[in-house]
């Protein structure tokens, strides 16, 4: 029995390694409110100085590594404040930032992202803001750009800014 039982799991094991391969070349991106895993593209190696590409940009993709160095995607807003790239975690129902969001703790732990702007994809740095006038200011960019959002709050918007 436990021959049997030995056996299937490595069928089972096979079988994830399988999927896991097959979605690392054919993507699963998030949607909406669903996460995703590996977001697919034109990797973009040359430096932006120029965000301000985004303005007309309602969502954008970030891909982090979980612990297991499996990819966590998720949607999101962005804006441009004083040239800077800013990505925003709301947190809707309160909680403790970064525990509550996966791909908080994920960009906490290890700061490399990577960005799906339309078809691009940006490998780069996501840095916590922790600066008060700082987060106001990127908080009001973000309510400009997007005046059909309902922010919880500034309290509970985190962001990070993209280098």
């Amino acid at each position: 029995m436990s021959k049997i039982l030995g056996n299937g799991g490595l069928v089972l094991l096979g079988l994830v390694v399988v999927v896991l391969v097959l979605l690392r070349f054919l993507g699963y991106e998030p949607r909406d409110q669903s996460p995703g895993l590996w977001v697919t593209g034109e990797l973009v190696t040359d430096p932006v100085t120029d965000w301000s590409f985004t303005d007309d940009v309602t969502e954008i993709f970030v891909q982090t590594r979980s612990r297991i160095l499996i990819p966590h995607s998720v949607t999101t807003y962005c804006t441009v404040h004083d040239g800077e790239l800013y990505v925003f975690a709301a947190y809707y129902e309160g909680g403790t930032f970064p525990e509550e969001r996966a791909w908080n703790r994920n960009v906490m732990r290890a700061p490399r992202a990577r960005l799906k702007i339309g078809d691009r994809l940006y490998d780069r740095a996501l840095r916590h803001v922790t600066d008060p006038a700082l987060r106001t200011a990127v908080h009001a960019s973000a309510e400009a750009k997007y005046p059909q959002w309902t922010s919880p709050g500034l309290q509970d918007v985190h962001m990070f800014v993209v280098s």
